[in-house]
């Protein structure tokens, strides 16, 4: 299953970038990184019923990581081709990517800074990936 992170800005070079870069190497699955304007632009096509989307939101569920695993588990063994991930700009996601979220995440009550919350989904992809492949990596306790 492909893991794909649609973020709105451009992260350039930065400390937020090689962080994100730092864990996207290390993920042993299929990882797609495609950025969009602040506003605007238009969104990656989507397959039909087999493309899963969670839309990252100050609001949303506050998963462990291990739940957050257990669900990209499912999903791939339910046979979704991609888990598509959305960050909004400073302004968070249009209406329109609200609307097609499947689940939205949450890293928290806090607000995070766009580029941070990119690469803080980096490393949470990487933990998750990790858990399911039974590595070492995450120590949960």
């Amino acid at each position: 299953m492909r893991l794909h992170i649609v973020a709105r800005g451009k992260i350039g070079r930065s400390p937020e970038a090689e962080l994100v870069d730092r864990y996207v190497k290390r993920i042993g699955w299929d990882v797609k990184i495609s950025e969009l304007p602040d506003q605007g632009g238009k969104s990656p096509k989507l397959q039909q019923g087999v493309t899963k989307i969670i839309a990252m939101d100050e609001a949303g569920e506050n998963w462990t990581s291990k739940e957050f695993s257990d669900l990209l588990s499912a999903w791939r063994d339910d046979g979704a081709r991609e888990a598509r991930f959305l960050i909004g700009a400073a302004d968070g996601l249009s209406a329109e990517e609200r609307a097609s979220a499947d689940h939205f995440f949450s890293f928290g009550k806090a607000t995070w800074p766009h580029m941070m919350a990119r690469a803080m989904l980096a490393e949470q992809l990487f933990r998750a990936t990790s858990i399911i492949a039974g590595h070492p990596y995450h120590r949960e306790g």
